[in-house]
């Protein structure tokens, strides 16, 4: 139980359904309640199939290449770092057109959910705590992100602008420090192996 909460709480982090909540609402503004929900249905659907796909087979791509773990974790920490900072110093999250029909799947399910962030932390967190943790803490965040979006409105409405900004930019913070921690630890243990 333990190493489902210590899954748990990066990738709540990473997911980040608060932070791109706002971006939801605005790409789904004046959709009707059937509309919305579908396109609710159909991002974590999407979202859920390729994170798991990506935790089924992403190993045996980094293991094809010859990418170690310790490599991956330095380059998904300077990547989490990246993202992080460019979502605490921006004003809002890019946001493109797109067709309503395929706005669950994208951008919504990929890559607003399942995007860089939850790829790269699931990976790390695969190594670190082997599936049966990870799989189900990426599963549980996945379906809070689609209940957050069911229930958009009245969360934004709670929150506010303001205040679904200021928890993004905290996540953004503590996604920031998870990527140095991770630089940190991938430069250690390549240390470690030389010696």
């Amino acid at each position: 139980m333990k190493e489902f909460w210590l899954c748990f709480v990066p990738m709540f982090v990473a997911v980040d359904a608060l932070g791109i909540l706002p971006m939801f609402m605005s790409l789904t503004e004046g959709l009707n309640e059937q509309k919305r929900h579908r396109i609710v249905m159909q991002s974590v659907i999407t979202a859920a199939v390729v994170a798991l796909l990506f935790l089924a087979i992403g190993m045996g791509i980094l293991k094809l290449l010859g990418i170690t773990v310790f490599d991956f974790m330095i380059a998904g920490g300077v990547l989490l770092f990246v993202i992080s900072m460019s979502d605490i110093v921006s004003v809002e999250k890019s946001r493109r057109l797109v067709d309503p029909e395929s706005l669950g799947a994208v951008p919504i399910g990929v890559p607003l959910i399942t995007g860089p962030a939850v790829l790269t932390t699931s990976i790390l967190l695969l190594n670190e705590y082997g599936l049966r943790s990870t799989a189900p803490a990426l599963i549980v965040n996945i379906l809070i992100a689609g209940i957050i979006f069911r229930y958009s409105e009245s969360i934004f409405r709670f929150l506010g602008k303001a205040g679904s900004k200021t928890v993004s930019k905290l996540a953004s913070l503590l996604l920031a420090a998870i990527g140095v921690m991770m630089v940190r630890k991938g430069v250690c243990a390549i240390i470690a192996s030389t010696h």
